[in-house]
């Protein structure tokens, strides 16, 4: 037997369009920034550029939705992007020649869709390719997303639903595409003990990638997934949201440390619990606040390494979300820190080994002997800690070399130091050989 193969043996990293261009996104944005990312970010891991949601929309311009809009959809029920904002699309040519050019940067092209058919198809009864089934035949109409008006949900029994999924990532693969980020489906009761309609779609669209002839990276949003679901989850998909929506706000941030804690132990390769996007840089640059265009993080510099960290240690997905042609030297410092993007790559065994009054520490190993540890404190004051040795899988009797990773500062770490931390802030060691 050869050895396994994987779609996502490490946790997919990269940029997607929603936090800087939420609805609007379009040709020009999505190949320059993926263009800054094949010069900039490649050789440190990022390689995924992934168009988000209704790029068949072409009204969309902001980060609001559009309700019961108008979209752009084949003759067999299949969503296509609007023109007027992919205007390489024209003629049928759909996703291809984006996924192309994408390609050949040494880079990988990803699309977000709603999980369900458009109501459009269902209200016009358009045809659906490989079965003589209609839309309405396959519709669920009372599964509608709370939040966005383009789909009814698929019923799973019906006959020709199997069929529909097919068709469209046949048509994905025709495309190029590796990675599809379904919406809608993760934070639903889709439990085998109790199937409900998401759970049943979520089926199809495995069965659907399995037999398109490409390999596609299954991504669901939005969370929370529940926890008790991971075999499900392990078994269906690559990666699945552990939260809601995450953006800049530190209480957002705070709340992480909690998920992270009850999902270690579950991310293995091809199946990773994910925190969501790395809300950095300049977002929401499709809004218009006072006389800007969008904003720049709100997250101080300490806390955004404390996100990095926190991320990287956990080993989620790591999908940039700001327009990365703005980025500042800082900001290319966090994606570009060879040491944080190895211990993301490397680490294995990541758990949280210490939780006292909001002062927090991670540990993770690799194979070949180092150990990562990270001392987080997320309290309002300030922190004075002992660190002890037995506490973290050291040896009381010795002392270890260690790169503060941040600073990249060598230090010899001592049983008993003490440590103080500002509020909002982290200190990551790489310590080498500490087996020895």
């Amino acid at each position: 037997m050869g050895e396994k193969h994987y779609v996502a043996k490490r946790p997919p990293m990269g940029w997607n369009s929603w936090d800087c261009y939420g609805a609007s996104v379009n040709e020009e944005q999505l190949l320059g920034n993926a263009r800054y990312m094949a010069e900039h970010l490649k050789d440190y891991g990022w390689e995924y550029v992934i168009c988000d949601i209704q790029w068949y929309e072409p009204t969309a311009d902001s980060h609001w939705y559009h309700k019961f809009t108008e979209l752009e959809m084949d003759e067999y029920s299949r969503l296509v992007p609007a023109v007027n904002r992919f205007p390489s699309a024209k003629d049928g040519k759909g996703f291809k020649p984006i996924a192309d050019q994408i390609h050949d940067m040494g880079l990988k092209f990803g699309i977000h869709i709603m999980r369900g058919i458009p109501r459009q198809a269902v209200h016009r009864n358009t045809k659906l390719m490989g079965t003589t089934a209609t839309a309405r035949d396959i519709a669920h109409a009372s599964s509608v997303c709370m939040w966005n008006t383009d789909m009814y949900g698929v019923d799973a029994k019906a006959d020709g639903a199997q069929e529909y999924y097919d068709s469209i990532f046949k048509m994905y693969a025709e495309w190029g595409i590796d990675y599809v980020k379904v919406d809608d489906i993760a934070r639903v009761d889709y439990a085998p003990e109790a199937p409900g309609a998401a759970f049943s779609e979520i089926e199809l669209i495995k069965n659907a990638i399995s037999k398109c002839g490409r390999d596609i990276v299954l991504s669901l949003s939005p969370g929370p997934a529940k926890v008790e679901q991971k075999d499900f989850l392990l078994a269906n998909a690559n990666m699945w949201r552990m939260t809601d929506d995450f953006w800049d706000k530190w209480e957002h941030l705070y709340g992480m440390f909690e998920r992270c804690y009850a999902w270690q132990g579950v991310g293995c390769k091809d199946h990773w619990p994910d925190c969501d996007m790395l809300p950095l840089g300049h977002v929401c640059v499709c809004s218009q606040e006072g006389s800007e265009k969008g904003h720049y993080t709100h997250f101080s510099h300490d806390e955004q390494k404390i996100l990095m960290t926190l991320w990287c240690m956990f080993r989620s997905p790591l999908m940039f979300g700001g327009e990365l042609r703005d980025n500042d030297d800082f900001t290319n410092s966090l994606l570009t820190n060879e040491r944080i993007m190895n211990m993301h790559k490397n680490g294995r065994k990541a758990r949280q080994i210490l939780r006292k009054d909001d002062f927090v520490i991670w540990r993770s190993v690799t194979k070949d002997g180092k150990l990562y540890l990270a001392l987080f404190n997320i309290s309002e004051e300030e922190k004075k800690v002992k660190l002890k040795f037995k506490d973290i899988g050291l040896s009381a009797r010795k002392k270890y070399q260690a790169v503060e990773m941040w600073t990249n500062v060598a230090k010899e770490l001592s049983n008993g130091e003490k440590y103080k931390l500002k509020p909002h802030t982290v200190i990551c060691y790489e310590i080498d050989n500490y087996l020895q």
